[in-house]
């Protein structure tokens, strides 16, 4: 059930990276350059309010240090390579290991 669950986020965020790179795609044929929209932009765009919440819990629960050289780098990557990641991530996480029983011949 909890392999079902990895699984089921990893799709979700397959999607998701899926239809950030084809925005980005769309963008880029309109203004004839590789355009790659940072995870900050398309947050903010969505939901500002989140993104300052999330800012304000970090420098308060964790370290202002934590924000200021790790996750506001983080962020400001492109949001489909972050959400491809997170996929590949979660779907490790919940992918069912097949057993080696009977798959070495005897000689």
């Amino acid at each position: 059930m909890i392999r079902f669950l990895f699984r089921f986020a990893a799709m979700v965020s397959l999607a998701v990276s899926v239809i950030m790179a084809v925005l980005d795609t769309t963008r880029s044929v309109v203004a004839s350059q590789i355009v790659m929209t940072p995870l900050r932009t398309s947050w903010n765009s969505v939901s500002p309010d989140t993104l300052v919440s999330f800012e304000t819990f970090v420098r308060g629960k964790l370290h202002p240090l934590a924000w200021d050289m790790g996750l506001s780098w983080v962020i400001d990557q492109p949001g489909f390579i972050l959400f491809a990641l997170l996929a590949f991530l979660l779907y490790c996480v919940g992918y069912r290991r097949q057993p080696f029983a009977g798959r070495y011949a005897i000689g």
